[in-house]
């Protein structure tokens, strides 16, 4: 069994994944409450479905871009499960896990999140052999500025405002996903880990680190 941990933002995911089925999954929105709310939604993701950290094999843990704040909440727990349980873990980046939930086109997809200041965490990705894979590091862009890039037909997908969608509409080249199709699911953390799982491709939990971006630049930090 794998436990995958989003808290990149202010949206928390929780899914548990035993290779074959998703057995449990929990998304919701906080108000920078992850530290009061995180542990007991993980007791309650357990005991719904019946498994207790006896039955973990394997954790996973989105890396961000995202809050700061956030993203050291999940890594935090999920760090001490991995040391405590002696279990591996897999970091994944943040937008990944959004991007892998993006049915495979011959377009580009610009894959997005809150990244503050009223700012958005941006990643360009690229159909590679029937999935998304990234064609640039993230970076941290104006909404208005996002819209100006779409010099083409452009899949754009995330935590978007309605403001956000207003602007990026102007631009006939923006092709919007639903609200549904732009939430970050857990359960695709959990399968995007699964495969590194069974290749053996691990981090070490002591090392893992999330990736922050400095707002003034978009460069990692």
């Amino acid at each position: 069994m794998l436990l995958a941990v989003d808290t990149s933002t202010r949206w928390i995911g929780l899914a548990l994944y035993d290779g074959v089925s998703i057995r449990g999954e929990m998304v919701w929105n906080t108000n920078n409450h992850h530290t009061v709310e995180l542990a007991p939604a993980l007791d309650h993701l357990f005991t719904r479905c019946n498994i207790t950290s006896a039955d973990l094999k394997a954790l996973a843990v989105a890396l961000g871009p995202g809050s700061f704040t956030s993203l050291r909440i999940g890594m935090a727990v999920v760090k001490g499960m991995a040391l405590a349980l002696h279990l591996p873990v897999m970091g994944v980046p943040s937008l990944d896990v959004l991007a892998a939930a993006q049915p495979v086109s011959d377009l580009p997809l610009a894959a997005v999140l809150r990244a503050g200041r009223g700012r958005l965490a941006l990643v360009w990705y690229k159909p590679y052999r029937s999935h998304w894979k990234a064609d640039s590091d993230p970076e941290v862009i104006t909404t208005a500025a996002l819209a100006d890039l779409l010099k083409e037909p452009t899949t754009v997908c995330g935590e978007l405002t309605s403001d956000d969608r207003r602007i990026l509409t102007e631009n006939p080249n923006a092709i919007l996903r639903s609200p549904a199709d732009c939430l970050r699911r857990p359960s695709y953390l959990a399968a995007l880990a699964w495969k590194r799982y069974q290749a053996h491709k691990f981090d070490d939990a002591a090392s893992l680190s999330p990736i922050y971006l400095h707002m003034n630049t978009g460069i990692p930090a």
